[in-house]
């Protein structure tokens, strides 16, 4: 440790506080304008004609698959079973159909060259900026090795525009866990020491992190926004460059009406082949689904909580959130705060862009489809919270509409399996049930009860060509840009990338699909996700926990298998792409969360990405930093404070203030500093602590001050 001894003799961890009012906003008041215009100056004049095309188009495209549903289920009757079959059919219809005509006009947007707009511009001379912008990087028990490479970069590629003054920079912590919270302390310093005097690089740590990330940055908006014109949220893993930063803040300035501005993040640094898969997907078919999003979405877009550039004032006048009423899982604290709070600065009267054309912004993806269902729980939380804000006074009906699309992310999982099992059904219905051919009326002819096989081959190949259509179009936008065909491989290499994504995506889907479905069970019976740090290595897990997991869905398969066997053939081999992902979800998993098969691909050229093949300046920084030494403290949190004077003065200085007579009492604090104090050394001291009781020692000068005194043994 004592290689890390930054000159700490003028050690400020925070600037001179700045405070801006955010008011908590009212669901059921309409809200202050202050003056601005219904429709923002920067809303395409063309934008009713966009959103009546893209709309329009797949709601006639659902009445025409609905039609041709309604003739493969029986044109002579209707049944429970029938009528269940086709309302689940008009509604998942109307999704994927929406996504296709979205993505048409995403195509048409990429060949003519839009997804900018707000005079941003990919190349060119950079602006000068007027104003100043704060970065800032909330952290939740998350290496800080990793962050700290990511913000090496940025600030090198900000240095290099020549406007590094401009910017300044924030660690907002999170965390919990005494020994990430000591080596984050120790990464700051090491950093502070890399950018020198006057570097603008700041921490913090909240020791009560109330309402998670979003109360982690309405408590920095209220303590410093007042200092700055703009903020940038990032997550963790986010790493833009300097290029892209100067010019999204360039636009703020110029268009004093916009209140957020979002990138389309590019997902890199995929090592296992799920994360290949991830990024290849979001390289390759993300621009065309965003870019069409942004087309009709115009000046009413939305906010993914990270990689977006913010106005400090319009995010404090607009978007304090409320708590939701009720008890968690839907009550309390807004978990999937981004979508509220673009809605809410929406209904304020701001502008809210989204531009994917603009390069420059990157992301990481989780390593496995555990680490995604991990995650995907507390989002689907989330986003099933948004039930109760939709009724919300004011809401734009796009805002609106982004939050129902965000709770159909996931309330489709169960349609879906609700529609699979329902088709069962009718095949039992008509293998077991004996028909009526004549009814109550006397007729001629026979009412012949029938699903027509002709008309459901038709609507099944017609639904696959609108499922995956995006994907192609997705390729053929491709072609038409050189950089990327050349960065994906070449068109050959692209077109199998492709073909191996949709494969094997389309086995994993029925898994993904039960996973969500179990997990909108579980919320809806009440239990809450809670708060986990996110994963983010390539470690392989252990087959033993693998098979543990996923051992359910194979057996699902069996069952599903066996039963469509029983009713007849052409049922179960009309089934097979459902149960074939189901009984091989063990191998699956294991396969795709192999780093060893992710790099064999790509060293085959397959599932490659350009930002691989020409790895921009500030993704090299990153990997070079990654690759330097890791532990920034191998010893732990309190041998460090114990044998490191400046880590240990920093860190004394970085405390709240003392506890004030008439304050809440810690009870961990008082049970910990007695154990400290009957300790006859450090070593059984650290034993006795909990966790929860060690951040709490660490957390007051007198524990700091107890512990350094101990004997070592």
């Amino acid at each position: 440790m004592d290689s890390v001894t930054p000159d700490i003799s003028a050690f400020e961890a925070l600037p001179a506080e700045s405070p801006l009012f955010m008011p908590e906003q009212s669901f059921s008041a309409r809200p202050d304008k202050e003056g601005r215009p219904r429709t923002p100056v920067t809303e395409p004049r063309t934008i009713v004609l966009r959103r009546l095309s893209v709309l329009g188009s797949a709601l006639a495209l659902t009445v025409y698959g609905a039609w041709h549903m309604h003739l493969v289920l029986d044109a002579n009757g209707v049944t429970l079973l029938g009528f269940t079959m086709l309302a689940l059919f008009v509604l998942l219809f109307f999704w994927i159909g929406l996504a296709f005509t979205s993505a048409c006009a995403g195509f048409f947007s990429m060949l003519t060259r839009g997804g900018l707009g707000l005079g941003l511009t990919r190349s060119g001379p950079l602006p000068e900026l007027q104003s100043r912008t704060a970065l800032l990087l909330p952290v939740y028990n998350e290496s800080p090795h990793r962050v700290m490479a990511g913000l090496k970069a940025i600030y090198s590629s900000l240095k290099a525009t020549g406007q590094i003054g401009a910017f300044d920079l924030f660690i907002l912590s999170d965390t919990t866990q005494p020994d990430v919270w000591i080596e984050e302390e120790a990464a700051f310093l090491a950093l502070r020491d890399y950018t020198g005097p006057g570097g603008r690089v700041y921490y913090r740590r909240r020791h009560n992190n109330t309402e998670r990330k979003a109360g982690n940055i309405g408590e920095w908006v209220r303590r410093f926004g007042g200092a700055y014109a703009h903020m940038v949220t990032l997550d963790a893993d986010s790493v833009m460059s300097g290029d892209t930063l100067v010019r999204m803040a360039g636009a703020m300035e110029r268009h004093p009406n916009v209140g957020l501005i979002q990138t389309l993040p590019v997902i890199v640094g995929g090592g296992t082949l799920f994360a290949r898969m991830q990024q290849f997907a979001g390289r390759v078919y993300g621009p065309v689904i965003a870019h069409g999003i942004a087309w009709w979405h115009g000046s009413e877009g939305n906010y993914w909580g990270h990689n977006a550039i913010i106005r400090t004032r319009a995010f404090a006048s607009q978007a304090g959130l409320p708590h939701v009423p009720g008890r968690p899982p839907f009550g309390g604290h807004i978990l999937s705060h981004d979508f509220v709070e673009a809605a809410l600065m929406r209904r304020g009267g701001w502008a809210i862009h989204m531009v994917p054309a603009l390069d420059g912004s990157y992301e990481e993806s989780p390593p496995s489809l555990t680490d995604v269902a991990i995650r995907d729980r507390r989002w689907c939380q989330g986003n099933l919270q948004h039930m109760k804000v939709l009724p919300a006074r004011g809401l734009s009906w796009i805002s609106r509409m982004h939050m129902i699309v965000g709770i159909g992310a996931y309330v489709t999982s169960p349609l879906w399996l609700i529609f699979l099992l329902t088709g069962i059904c009718i095949s039992l219905q008509a293998h077991f049930q004996r028909p009526e051919y004549f009814g109550d009326t006397k007729t001629l002819y026979p009412n012949w009860p029938h699903v027509d096989p002709v008309q459901a081959k038709y609507v099944f190949i017609g639904t696959m060509l609108v499922l995956l259509a995006p994907k192609f179009l997705a390729y053929i936008a491709l072609l038409f840009d050189k950089t990327t065909r050349k960065g994906c491989g070449g068109f050959i290499r692209a077109a199998i990338s492709v073909l191996v994504e949709t494969f094997i995506g389309g086995l994993i889907a029925p898994v993904a699909m039960l996973i969500q479905t179990s997990a909108v069970v579980s919320i809806l019976s009440g239990h809450d996700s809670g708060w986990n740090a996110q994963r983010r290595d390539d470690g392989d897990f252990p087959v033993k926990i693998v098979v543990k997991q996923y051992t359910k869905f194979t057996l699902f398969g069996l069952v599903l298998g066996c039963g469509a066997w029983i009713v007849s053939s052409a049922l179960f081999f009309w089934m097979t792409p459902v149960l074939l992902g189901l009984l091989l979800a063990i191998p699956l998993v294991v396969l795709t969360s192999s780093r060893k098969t992710g790099e064999a691909l790509r060293r085959a050229g397959v599932l490659l990405i350009p930002e691989e093949t020409y790895p921009p300046e500030v993704l090299v920084t990153v990997q070079n930093e990654l690759k330097t030494e890791a532990d920034i403290l191998p010893e732990g949190a309190i041998s460090a404070l114990r044998k490191n004077k400046a880590l240990r003065k920093a860190h004394l200085e970085m405390l709240p203030r003392p506890r004030q007579p008439g304050e809440p009492i810690s009870a961990d604090r008082l049970v910990g500093l007695l154990k400290v104090k009957e300790a006859p050394s450090v070593a059984v001291a650290e034993h006795a602590l909990t966790i929860k009781e060690k951040a709490a020692v660490l957390g007051c000068r007198e524990g700091v001050e107890a512990l350094v005194a101990l004997p070592e043994k």
